[in-house]
């Protein structure tokens, strides 16, 4: 599917390269957008990240995608991937031709990721449907990722997916989105929701308990301090969002959150924890 943003070129000895200049000991490869429905796709894509895991020792490790909307392909791929590949989690788009996350039918997929305990990594997808005149003139990956992601999110926690399979482990992208502004005013109108008969009771402390946050993006003090409304400092991890940017902008990115996580005092005694702890204990 078309993403309107243009595909980097990839391979594995660049991206070595970037995390020794870098000082980054571990990338975690996932992948991102567009997100293919082909189960034989799919499959070489996730067994490539197999090759680069075992292949580079303590560099690499991967979460596997899935061709969805297909349920039971993606059933039998998780499998797989976890149980032969070792895959160390699984990666979901937020929608996959318009299937969002926290759709009924996606249950039965949540209840295997659940029984095995899986990490998962979300990824922002083009909506269904796109206007695509607005994707030109303001591309996904300035506005509508942020928005696809706080748009699946909130629907898992309206249906209570996260609470109700609370042995996974969900990474959300990109500085959480928008959820430290939609989550109070989800709960603001729950009630609402509710005498409507929309939705049911929500869990919000058990969904909200599964997520992670990585910081990928525009991981300023003052984003972080906004991320801590909503979540604690051990859910926070440092993310480089590899190769779709130049590997010199996420190097001197990776130095300003470094210097700032150094110099600001309520931030400080979080450092180690964001740059490097936090991903060791998720992906232990």
């Amino acid at each position: 599917m078309d993403e309107g943003f243009p595909l980097p070129k990839y391979n594995v000895e660049s991206h070595l390269k970037w995390m020794d200049e870098a000082g980054v000991q571990t990338s975690v490869l996932t992948l991102a957008a567009p997100q293919p429905t082909s189960a034989d796709v799919v499959r070489q894509t996730n067994e490539a990240g197999a090759r680069a895991k075992k292949e580079h020792p303590g560099r690499f490790k991967f979460c596997a995608a899935l061709p969805l909307p297909d349920v039971n392909t993606a059933i039998r791929e998780a499998i797989y991937a976890l149980d032969t590949l070792k895959a160390d989690g699984i990666k979901l788009a937020t929608n996959v031709g318009g299937q969002y996350l926290g759709a009924p039918e996606l249950d039965t997929l949540f209840s295997v990721l659940n029984d095995r305990r899986a990490v998962i990594i979300l990824h922002p997808h083009r909506p269904e449907p796109v206007n695509r005149q607005v994707m030109q003139q303001t591309p996904l990956a300035m506005q509508e990722y942020l928005s696809e992601t706080t748009r699946a999110v909130s629907n898992m926690i309206s249906r209570n997916v996260l609470a109700r399979y609370n042995n996974i482990k969900v990474v959300v992208p990109h500085c959480g989105a928008y959820l430290p502004l939609a989550v109070p005013r989800m709960k603001s109108l729950t009630l609402v929701m509710q005498a409507n008969k929309m939705v049911g009771e929500i869990d919000w402390e058990t969904n909200l308990r599964t997520l992670y946050y990585d910081l990928a993006g525009a991981h300023s003090p003052e984003v972080i301090r906004m991320m801590l409304t909503i979540t604690t400092p051990d859910r926070l991890l440092y993310g480089s969002d590899y190769p779709y940017v130049a590997p010199q902008v996420l190097t001197q990115s990776l130095a300003r959150m470094k210097q700032h996580l150094s110099d600001e005092t309520d931030l400080a005694p979080f450092r180690e924890m964001i740059l490097y702890q936090n991903a060791n204990q998720l992906f232990k």
